[in-house]
């Protein structure tokens, strides 16, 4: 009961800079394949915990047909940014995909939170390595 009341005190909401990018490439026997690529990110306002969502859809077709359609999407935990509950907001952005300017591999991510209570805010950015974990500091801001 009190698991149950503590879920319903919880608030998520949902990041305002999704990106989609989009790929197509030729395959033997003529096949061509398009594949696009969509993250968002969903905050809980309240423990400052998120998700980074992911959703894919590819498909693959001749001259004349389409012959598979293959779709994916989940939702990677984050850890909170700020220990304590309260009410927070938050902003994201991410580098574009590989292949452009990510020499790491995916690239990397900002996060931005701030606590409404308060004068608060810390400024976070994950760098995937290409070696297994992937590297994330945070920064309290301070104000002058």
């Amino acid at each position: 009961m009190l698991i149950a009341a503590a879920k319903a005190d919880e608030s998520f909401r949902l990041s305002n800079g999704q990106n989609i990018s989009c790929s197509r490439s030729l395959k033997p026997g003529k096949l061509k394949i398009a594949t696009c690529n969509s993250y968002a990110y969903l905050f809980n306002t309240r423990t400052s915990e998120y998700f980074r969502c992911d959703v894919s859809l590819a498909v693959t077709r001749d001259a004349k047909e389409v012959i598979t359609v293959q779709t994916d999407g989940y939702c990677e935990r984050k850890p909170r940014i700020f220990d304590s509950d309260s009410s927070y907001d938050f902003d994201v952005s991410e580098t574009e995909p590989p292949s452009t300017n990510a020499f790491f591999g995916r690239g990397g991510f900002s996060v931005w939170a701030a606590d409404t209570t308060r004068q608060k805010v810390r400024g976070c950015i994950t760098i995937a390595t290409g070696l297994g974990s992937d590297i994330e500091r945070c920064v309290d801001m301070t104000f002058k």
